[in-house]
């Protein structure tokens, strides 16, 4: 009988403040896997108790003080957990674990910076930050590519903080020249998918021509009814991966729950 893997990736805007929204979806959608981003709290602050009660008994956290930072919660053990730094910035944005499943799978978690308001990177150092921080993962990933032997069997998921198509914003038109869908932004984000040839997970089952979207602004007044969003939450696979991949699906549901993210979580699933 065939095994699947379920991995959810879902940037939660404090873990603690919305732990119950955390155990809520646990509870609903029942993955392997939950990563999390932009979790604000330190490694020994992070809300292990309730998780590990559901199950979730395995936890990676790479955290700070109040911004930023990653976890990785999951009902499969780890073989191995370590991390990578970027733009020479010890900033919590990027946790790697080994889930002990058949021939192995090596998870990537990314919260890839947001850049700020101006796309310009000599007058805003966050968008120059982030650019730094999405050519570090670039030449990373080309430098495993370049390797004897290929990587195999690896998923990166997380807040990429980029919407590259034209479907994955509400109005290509409008926000051209807003950070998050910039040229600059989507050929660098074009340049680290190219890299070890990663298969979008998400649009493998929902067309280019469709619009996909995991982000809904806080500053709407009714964020359903005008759902001008974007897509900034992925899911990639190797791949060797791409003919084991079953579903995917965008909880968005989630974000009209009480004291919601701005993010929805999404799932992919894989047969292993």
């Amino acid at each position: 009988m065939s095994r699947t893997l379920t991995i959810a990736t879902w940037n939660i805007n404090s873990v603690r403040l919305r732990i119950d929204q955390v155990v809520r979806f646990l509870q609903e959608r029942q993955p392997d896997v939950l990563c999390l981003q932009e979790i604000k709290c330190q490694d020994d602050q992070f809300p292990f108790k309730p998780l590990r009660k559901l199950g979730y008994e395995h936890v990676a956290v790479r955290g700070q003080k109040a911004y930023h930072g990653v976890a990785i919660v999951s009902r499969i053990p780890f073989l191995n957990t370590t991390h990578r730094l970027f733009y020479d910035k010890d900033d919590a944005r990027h946790l790697e674990v080994v889930l002990d499943v058949k021939d192995g799978l090596t998870l990537h978690n990314f919260y890839v910076p947001a850049g700020g308001d101006e796309p310009d990177p000599e007058i805003n150092e966050k968008f120059a930050h982030k650019l730094g921080f999405m050519n570090e993962m670039a030449q990373w990933y080309e430098g495993m590519a370049l390797e004897k032997k290929k990587p195999a069997r690896m998923v990166l998921v997380g807040d990429l903080n980029i919407a590259p198509q034209v479907h994955d914003v509400w109005s290509h038109k409008d926000l051209i020249r807003v950070v998050s869908h910039t040229p600059v932004e989507v050929d660098l984000l074009g340049r680290v998918q190219s890299s070890l040839h990663w298969v979008d997970a998400m649009r493998r089952f929902v067309p280019e021509s469709e619009k996909l979207y995991s982000w809904w602004s806080y500053r709407a007044k009714d964020w359903e009814a005008s759902n001008r969003g974007r897509r900034l939450d992925h899911i990639w696979v190797t791949p060797d991966l791409e003919e084991n991949l079953r579903s995917m699906s965008v909880v968005k549901e989630a974000r009209g729950w009480e004291r919601a993210s701005d993010h929805a979580p999404v799932l992919v699933t894989l047969g292993i």
